[in-house]
């Protein structure tokens, strides 16, 4: 015998409660007292209720459906904080009763084309922006034609990113850089170095910016200076920049990705024999996790659950002031494979 799908009037019906009721404790809670709410819900879960998408639609007048950009494969070690961002958002975007939508583009000005195509053709209900800078043309069109969207990653080189009118989540690299240097100088290691990345970024400055707060009570300007180097963002590069640290006497690195800590781990590894390297890296790749690299590890889950949540208390025509707040700073946290990965100064 085939069980017959539950509806709202079937789930009254066994709560002893009106259709009314069970329809607002979906799309109200509020509304309804605790108790009677948890016996709903309790209900729902137990038949395995699921809303007609359809009827929501016509009821919100909203299609459930939020967009994205499909930023071109990185490649290499450090790829894979998008790809993260994109599985974490799908799975944020669902848990809310949201879709996401995945479009490509080939610059910020393609985009905007992009986006207004899709408002036109698929009836989007917000998008989901990364890599805003000052200037954005993207930020411009979507507030100038009302568009809800909220970003990951703060606007970079403008204004206070604090007093910008939209919404956005961000990691915070410098503390993140500042929690490892401070780690490794409780470790035993004094002279602590930082290697960044050669192309200019606002994220790259952050995490430099953390670990030289982090060591200025340590060391002089000159010093700081001597234990910093630059590198593409590659394994080679780590490697390099391990070598020109280690011969200006740092015991230890921090380093702006995990590429960069890897090809530092490997040389130091190569270069002092019988010690574990001292080398925390940033992003907690699965390269990293995989051959036992500390890390720094960012709250992509947190962040796009945020994201969500951000855009879903706008598109339900929640209240100013109220609900998710609209400017997010997470701190990364620092994983530690082993205790032998750190090691200590023989």
């Amino acid at each position: 015998m085939v069980r017959k799908k539950p509806t709202l009037v079937s789930l009254a019906e066994a709560v002893g409660v009106s259709r009314q009721t069970v329809s607002n404790v979906l799309n109200n809670p509020e509304r309804v007292k605790a108790a009677t709410r948890d016996r709903v819900l309790q209900a729902i879960e137990e038949s395995g209720y699921r809303p007609s998408a359809a009827a929501r639609q016509l009821r919100t007048r909203r299609s459930m459906d939020l967009g994205m950009r499909l930023r071109p494969a990185a490649g290499g070690i450090s790829g894979s904080v998008l790809d993260r961002l994109l599985h974490a958002l799908t799975e944020a975007a669902q848990d809310s009763g949201y879709r996401l939508t995945l479009y490509s583009a080939g610059d910020d000005g393609e985009e905007v084309a992009r986006i207004e195509d899709l408002l036109h053709a698929a009836d989007l209900d917000g998008f989901v922006l990364t890599g805003v800078h000052s200037g954005d043309p993207r930020v411009d069109w979507l507030q100038e034609h009302g568009v809800p969207f909220a970003c990951f990653g703060r606007p970079a080189n403008g204004p206070d990113p604090f007093a910008v009118p939209y919404p956005w989540v961000d990691v915070d690299g410098a503390a993140g850089t500042a929690a490892a240097t401070r780690f490794l100088r409780d470790s035993g290691y004094a002279a602590v170095g930082f290697v960044g990345w050669t192309a200019d970024s606002a994220p790259g400055e952050e995490r430099r910016d953390g670990w030289r707060r982090a060591m200025s009570g340590y060391q002089s300007a000159g010093e700081l200076a001597e234990l910093q180097a630059e590198a593409e963002d590659t394994v080679e590069g780590g490697a390099g920049a391990a070598r020109l640290l280690l011969e200006r006497g740092a015991e230890a690195l921090v380093c702006a990705s995990d590429a960069l800590a890897l090809g530092a781990f490997a040389y130091l590894r190569s270069a002092v024999p019988g010690r574990i390297p001292a080398v925390v890296g940033f992003d907690d790749t699965p390269v990293a996790e995989a051959v036992g690299l500390s890390s720094l590890s960012p709250p992509i889950a947190r962040a796009a659950r945020q994201i969500i949540e951000v855009l879903s208390h706008r598109l339900s025509g929640g209240p100013e002031g109220q609900g998710p707040r609209r400017h997010l700073l997470l701190e990364p946290s620092l994983v530690v494979r082993t205790p032998r990965d750190l090691g200590r100064p023989s």
